[in-house]
């Protein structure tokens, strides 16, 4: 599958979500919405094309791998359909180890609040990502591609199926809670996603799985997906329209922002991992 075709599929999905979330919305928030419609759409474009590039370098490299025979995948003998399931598994991993390290690491957390800024999850935010958060995704990627001996088919369909599945959990639709809660056991639900986007820094630093539900519950960071039926959304100290335009959005590594209020809004704004009380909390949330 090529670039533009998978492109296409992307774009198609999230207006086919768009209107989803017109007849069953889970939140109205209207206004805000259409405030960040534009910096939003404007982001997805720029990853977009910093995508494309990037996944042009890691599919040639994999593929120098996969000629060399180098990785765990090839050492096993592994043949389709296990090494492309071993692959997607393995890339997953990847998307989480990368989504903690985000949260922990107070430089790397400058680039992913791009995304938990957004003060109205819907399916835009899903690919409002600032193009650092693009190169660290994409280091782990190649990181974790190479070690297994992943294929480049095997990384185009894990790519594709991401995107898609991140469409589906920042859409603002309502799904009967007993489905979503079902959903969760397998994949990550939208409302199980919604929990992440908290602005309580022990809510957001939970649930931090793409498309495999089991690394969260795996590795003590899962919060059920009930309590993401009513979050509030964004970060303190950056709701300032000047933060949610594109060019501030963009800015937004480089910019110290105070915070409005509290002290916890001040853990937020330096990297939600700085709460001490954050793992004693996440586990209250789970009983």
């Amino acid at each position: 599958m090529n670039t533009l075709t998978a492109f296409a599929w992307i774009a198609a999905a999230m207006v086919a979500l768009a209107a989803l979330e017109a007849v069953i919305p889970l939140r109205a928030h209207a206004p805000l919405r259409r405030a960040h419609l534009a910096p939003n759409l404007t982001l997805t474009a720029i990853t977009f094309a910093a995508n494309a590039l990037l996944n042009l370098a890691l599919v040639v490299a994999l593929a120098w791998a996969q000629a060399a025979q180098l990785g765990a995948i090839p050492a096993l003998a592994l043949t389709s359909p296990w090494s492309v399931l071993v692959a997607v598994i393995g890339f997953d991993l990847a998307w989480y180890a990368t989504h903690v390290s985000m949260h922990h690491s107070a430089l790397l957390w400058r680039f992913h609040r791009v995304h938990h800024s957004d003060p109205a999850v819907d399916v835009t935010t899903a690919i409002r990502q600032h193009p650092g958060e693009t190169v660290i995704r994409y280091a782990y990627y190649a990181a974790f591609g190479l070690a297994l001996g992943a294929t480049p088919a095997a990384f185009a369909w894990y790519r594709l199926w991401s995107a898609l599945h991140g469409l589906f959990e920042h859409a603002n639709i309502s799904l009967p809670l007993a489905l979503d809660r079902a959903l969760s056991w397998v994949i990550t639900s939208p409302n199980m996603h919604k929990v992440h986007h908290s602005r309580a820094p022990q809510w957001t630093n939970t649930n931090y799985g793409n498309i495999i539900a089991l690394f969260d519950r795996a590795f003590g960071t899962f919060t059920p997906a009930r309590r993401g039926v009513d979050i509030d959304y964004g970060l303190d100290g950056c709701d300032d329209p000047a933060h949610q335009t594109a060019l501030g959005l963009l800015a937004l590594p480089f910019r110290t922002v105070q915070p409005s209020s509290s002290s916890s809004s001040a853990r937020v704004i330096a990297g939600p991992s700085a709460d001490p009380s954050a793992a004693s909390a996440s586990a209250r949330l789970r009983a």
